[in-house]
């Protein structure tokens, strides 16, 4: 099944490891074959994983993206994710987390990393709910 992207002007990409930009034009590109793609929006550098969701997202990312280097980031987001698991009370999120190793363990790493976003956006949720609660507490002058 083919698929479809449909690029803004300069949005860089990533397909099989290679980045790639987009000119100054809207365009659409159709993918006929199975191929790792994925657009900036879903890119993390090493030094944006800086949250244990991020950091399970990270090696999860280099997985889909750098096949040669399965394994080494296979057991850095096998480690990750025990990690964060082990962290983390709301069972919910641990069901997530379980779903995103099952989904790694059938070889469906897109679905995947797509899940983990969600785990990203639950532990921003987290941080900004505690970071107000705090706000409210601290003293004022």
């Amino acid at each position: 099944m083919p698929l479809k992207l449909s690029l803004k002007p300069g949005e860089t990409f990533v397909l099989n490891g290679a980045v790639i930009q987009n000119g100054d034009r809207r365009n659409v590109l159709v993918l006929q074959n199975q191929a790792s793609v994925l657009r900036e929006r879903d890119i993390m550098q090493p030094a944006d994983a800086n949250t244990p969701a991020r950091r399970v997202y990270f090696p999860l990312m280099m997985m889909y993206l750098d096949a040669s280097e399965t394994l080494s980031y296979a057991a850095q987001f096998n480690q990750r994710l025990a990690e964060f698991t082990a962290s983390v009370e709301n069972f919910a999120m641990r069901g997530e987390c379980l779903s995103i190793s099952k989904l790694v363990v059938e070889g469906h790493i897109y679905k995947a990393l797509m899940l983990c976003r969600r785990l990203i956006e639950s532990e921003d949720e987290v941080i900004d709910h505690q970071d107000q609660a705090a706000q409210t507490r601290a003293p004022t002058h």
